[in-house]
């Protein structure tokens, strides 16, 4: 069983991890000053790049909605995975073997190693099923595409290939690239009979499947030829990568458009995902020859952010019997979602590929924007299974969708449903309601945590994510006896933004700057300034206050040196000093750098300088020459030393 991360491999893992190699990934990066890098935002859609990233800190930020962290969380942002996939994630990408607290365990060498030989293996297969839909034996599945509407470019973005005809094809190519038979038993890729393995998928066309992360961990072959005796489809079968009842097809793909907009459409195949995609609807995935289950509604969650603001899903489903008895199995697992959950059924009973193949994009579009609620859906399913002309079929009827209508989560819309149901039925109102009542209560339980249970605090929260300023307690007294404690929010100090306009502010944020990026300037005598300076900005008085319980001991180990102090600083302004810690300092050479950074700090001493000497001088008027003389000339001995100092700083500068 997996244990704790421990905390210095994390630690390690962020440091030793390019964080603009991770991104690279994702974004395009361009260099933007002297080890800076910008690129198009991936969390929001701009159209100038506002997404920058500063690898000597190991972090990132963007500047147009905000949104930082390190390379875990990019990780785990992008792919959509917990803070403890994330890190053993970027282990396995860095080679380094994590330890876990209380005897716990994560994986070991050699189930990493074959996990990777699995998924090189999926990695080669898939580049030969896609160079041989190329070939002229690949004809029958070319025009397959053709004659769905789906073109050469359309089978590049999904990956679609063609296994060939013969039994050995795939299995000569692995072998000649140094797999063993023993290896490739396990990828499924394979049948076994009285002479060895042989390919399992022949003669068909081929889809890739692919996880959250767009590995390639299982294939769907749809069958070409009338002599094939096999099924019309044919999967993978279970593997160690491959479980059919945790995969979406098209995940891949539809990962950060579910994200954005909100919206999972879940349709029932390969080509539909295609259909849909193509025609404006990319947040279409499918199942894998598997009903839509708890597993996919854990991923679904994930990705839509299903917190109660907000988000729906829309299922697609054939308007024939096998389609209206998998919208109800659907319906049985609406109550998981916060989500509203939806149906679109086409009346012709076409799929979303046939529709877009007859009447365009658009059709494929209008389709799903008739959605219906998936209650409204499963109410009129339930009252087609009796006859409504008898007194006996309504009562029935009555009974069997009145607990339908008990399970509408939104207050405000069940009785709307109602006295809807009362007019399908024919019946008064005041019935159908004490019959909703009554299944109501029969299933009334006590208040519970959201759906899908309380996953309790996830690893994210305890490792990873910093305390908050309200939990540390800093000198704060719990409450009394009796006393009901403070929310967090009531605990937590409320910062404005500085104003940039303010010249003290401006030169406090650049010294910030400097300190976060480029803390190696601060050692020694410059430590002592930099630490006795007062800050008068609150924001950024904080965060000196951070650097200074931090110490300069992790100054060289910029990326813990920013981690540390984020752990310091009040929750609030943690996403204030990412910004500090990646915005491009105004330098094109590394003496550049130095020169600014040297000039930065000067300044900020000197201001120091400015305002003791201010202070010292209000003392100097306020006192009596005479009757205090070696006051008065101690502190014009202070006076002519700041002025030295000060004289100094410039002539260093």
């Amino acid at each position: 069983m997996a244990g704790l991360i421990k905390r210095e491999d994390i630690d390690e893992v962020r440091q030793r991890t390019d964080i603009k190699e991770v991104v690279d990934g994702y974004v395009t990066l361009k260099g933007a000053g002297l080890g800076s890098y910008k690129g198009l935002c991936p969390f929001h859609d701009e159209r100038s790049p506002s997404f920058t990233v500063r690898p000597q800190v190991g972090r990132y930020h963007c500047f147009g909605c905000g949104e930082d962290g390190d390379v875990i969380s990019f990780v785990q942002k992008l792919d959509h995975i917990s803070f403890h996939e994330a890190v053993e994630k970027l282990a396995h990408r860095i080679g380094f073997e994590l330890r876990y607290e209380d005897g716990g365990s994560g994986p070991n060498r050699e189930d990493i190693g074959r996990r990777q030989r699995l998924l090189d293996a999926h990695k080669v297969a898939d580049e030969f099923f896609r160079a041989q839909l190329l070939t002229p034996g690949a004809a029958e599945g070319r025009n397959f595409l053709y004659e769905r509407g789906f073109d050469r470019a359309a089978a590049e973005l999904f990956g679609v290939g063609y296994a060939p005809q013969g039994w050995d094809a795939l299995l000569k190519h692995l072998r000649g690239r140094g797999y063993t038979d023993a290896e490739l038993k396990l990828t499924g890729m394979f049948s076994e009979g009285g002479r060895g393995i042989y390919d399992r998928f022949r003669g068909r066309l081929i889809w890739p499947i692919r996880d959250i992360a767009g590995e390639t961990i299982g294939f769907g072959a749809r069958k070409l030829y009338e002599d094939d005796q096999g099924p019309k489809y044919l999967n993978t079968p279970e593997t160690a990568l491959y479980k059919k009842s945790q995969v979406l097809y098209g995940i891949d793909l539809a990962k950060r458009n579910i994200a954005k907009d909100r919206q999972l459409v879940v349709v029932e195949g390969y080509t539909d995902v295609m259909a849909c995609h193509l025609a404006g609807i990319p947040t279409a995935v499918a199942t894998c020859g598997t009903a839509f289950g708890t597993e996919h509604i854990k991923i679904a969650r994930r990705l839509l952010s299903d917190d109660g603001t907000g988000g729906e899903v829309i299922f697609t489903f054939d308007g024939d019997a096998a389609g209206q008895k998998a919208a109800l199995r659907a319906f049985e697992e609406d109550q998981r979602f916060v989500a509203q959950t939806f149906v679109a059924v086409e009346p012709s009973g076409a799929d979303p590929c046939e529709l877009r193949q007859s009447k365009g994009d658009s059709a494929v579009r209008d389709l799903i924007g008739s959605r219906r609620p998936l209650f409204e859906f499963a109410i009129r399913a339930t009252l087609k299974r009796h006859n409504l002309d008898t007194v006996e079929g309504r009562i029935a009827a009555l009974r069997e969708s009145a607990p339908v209508v008990a399970q509408i989560r939104d207050a405000g819309i069940r009785p709307a449903y109602a006295r809807e149901l009362a007019g399908w039925l024919g019946m008064p109102v005041e019935e159908v309601n004490r019959a909703v009542g009554t299944a109501t209560k029969r299933a009334a339980q006590p208040a519970s945590a959201a759906p899908g249970g309380n996953p309790g605090q996830s690893q994210g929260a305890r490792q990873g994510s910093a305390p908050s300023y309200a939990g540390s307690g800093r000198g704060m007294p719990g409450p009394g006896p009796g006393v009901a404690p403070l929310p967090a929010s009531a605990l937590l100090p409320s910062f404005n933004r500085p104003d940039p306009r303010d010249p003290v502010a401006a030169m406090e944020r650049q010294a910030l700057e400097v300190a976060l990026q480029e803390p190696g300037m601060l050692e020694g005598e410059t430590w002592e300034r930099f630490s006795e300076a007062r800050f008068s900005t609150p924001a950024y008085l904080a965060i000196h206050e951070a650097i200074r319980a931090t110490g300069i001991g992790l100054a060289a180990d910029p990326v813990r040196w920013v981690e540390q102090l984020l752990q310091e600083v009040p929750e609030p302004l943690r996403p204030l000093v990412s910004e500090l810690a990646v915005v491009p300092l105004p330098a094109s050479t590394a003496e550049g750098v130095l020169r600014y950074c040297k000039d930065i700090l000067a300044r900020l001493f000197e201001l120091q300088i400015t305002r003791v000497k201010a202070e010292k001088m209000g003392q100097l008027q306020r006192l009596d020459a005479s009757s205090d003389p070696e006051e008065f000339q101690r502190l014009n001995r202070e006076l002519m030393q700041l002025e030295m100092q000060r004289r100094s700083l410039r002539s260093d500068a």
